[in-house]
């Protein structure tokens, strides 16, 4: 930090007529107007923070895309690290519908109107894909390269368990069963406890409405638990006595153990920290 009116040599060296105690250009005439920009984007000096997705992957319908931390606090949504199977679906929000079926006394149909019909909450949740971090070799430079398939957001919804209350639970329900609207029609089995505990139904993300490739317009939020359970574009919940034991739990997203076998089911993603700044940034 340089002195108030001092002679410091770096000063000098950063001569410009743009510091004090000069009147710097962008002072000299009115910015740009609002109608040039109706959707605000990043200071064109805010160069490079985009997502890092890796050149040696193949980038087709089953894709990651990671958050370039090192850069970032919270996550901006357009940033937001992404892993699908089956591409990004479009969705007509006035089209899609939520099923809630099974194990409950009144089995519904519910709209997008009729979910924001239920008292909302917004909370501040991450969400981490089990695959992070990427210890393979060569291995990555960054922050982003390490640990990027993990992000931050701000989440507003509905509590799952109004959802399932409206429908009247039955005893024997001990899991929900989860189903996207991709193309992968992905599916996981969801512990009725953690339903009834802190899931939540989400249709917007840090102020505005969920972006397609997080699950527009509607996606099951499961804080603490690994990024593939955290459905998205939901658009089934299906009250079972017994796990579905689908392929993404069964042929994937099991961990494989020193005997050969494979556990099923391990939820929460532990604790982790990596140093964020200083960090190279490519």
């Amino acid at each position: 930090m340089g002195a108030l009116g001092g002679t410091d040599a770096p000063a000098q060296a950063l001569a410009n007529e743009n510091l004090p105690p000069n009147v710097p250009e962008w002072m000299k005439a009115p910015g740009a107007p609002m109608g040039d920009q109706p959707y605000g984007t990043p200071s064109p000096y805010e160069k490079g923070v985009v997502k890092n997705i890796s050149k040696t992957l193949p980038q087709y319908l089953s894709a990651s895309g990671r958050t370039p931390l090192q850069e970032l606090d919270i996550t901006p949504n357009g940033l937001f690290f992404e892993r699908h199977h089956g591409g990004v679906p479009t969705i007509d929000p006035a089209q899609h519908r939520l099923m809630l079926h099974g194990l409950v006394d009144r089995p519904l149909l519910f709209t997008m109107e009729d979910i924001r019909r239920f008292p909302s909450q917004s909370r501040i949740h991450f969400i981490e894909c089990s695959g992070n971090p990427v210890y393979t070799k060569p291995y990555g430079k960054t922050a982003s390269d390490l640990v990027g398939l993990l992000s931050c957001a701000e989440w507003t919804g509905v509590m799952l368990k109004d959802v399932l209350e409206e429908a009247g639970l039955q005893k024997d329900a001990k899991w929900l069963v989860a189903e996207g609207a991709d193309a992968a029609a992905l599916a996981r089995s969801i512990p009725i406890e953690k339903c009834l505990d802190d899931a939540m139904l989400v249709y917007s993300q840090n102020g505005e409405r969920l972006r397609p490739q997080q699950g527009y317009p509607l996606r099951l939020l499961l804080p603490g638990f690994e990024g593939n359970m955290n459905i998205k574009w939901l658009r089934r919940l299906k009250a079972v006595a017994e796990p579905a034991y689908s392929r993404e739990e069964t042929s994937k997203y099991t961990d494989l153990m020193p005997d050969g076998t494979a556990r099923e089911f391990t939820f929460y993603m532990e604790a982790k920290s990596i140093i964020l700044r200083p960090s190279v940034s490519s």
